[in-house]
């Protein structure tokens, strides 16, 4: 991802965050919410492009997912989830 990039027609990336073992988080600005707040996108970055790995990894990605979703929801302690999605270049 690159400074400036909008995905989902929403997210504008603003700064680059840091990285992982499984992907890299950059700043960003919700372009469709009243004042453009920040937030955070997380971006999969695998190591290998294998049909095997990229099942595992979108099955864990899912439920980190889904799980910080309801955890969200359910405590004011924890960030919520605006969006999931996938975008292939």
């Amino acid at each position: 991802m690159r400074y400036g990039q909008v995905l989902r027609s929403r997210y504008q990336i603003v700064e680059f965050l840091g990285s992982g073992g499984f992907g890299e988080t950059h700043l960003a600005q919700d372009l469709d919410l009243p004042g453009n707040p920040k937030c955070v996108v997380k971006h999969l970055k695998l190591k290998s492009l294998e049909p095997e790995a990229l099942d595992v990894a979108k099955k864990l990605f899912e439920r980190e997912a889904e799980t910080l979703y309801k955890l969200g929801n359910a405590s004011n302690q924890m960030p919520k989830l605006f969006g999931h999605f996938q975008e292939v270049k």
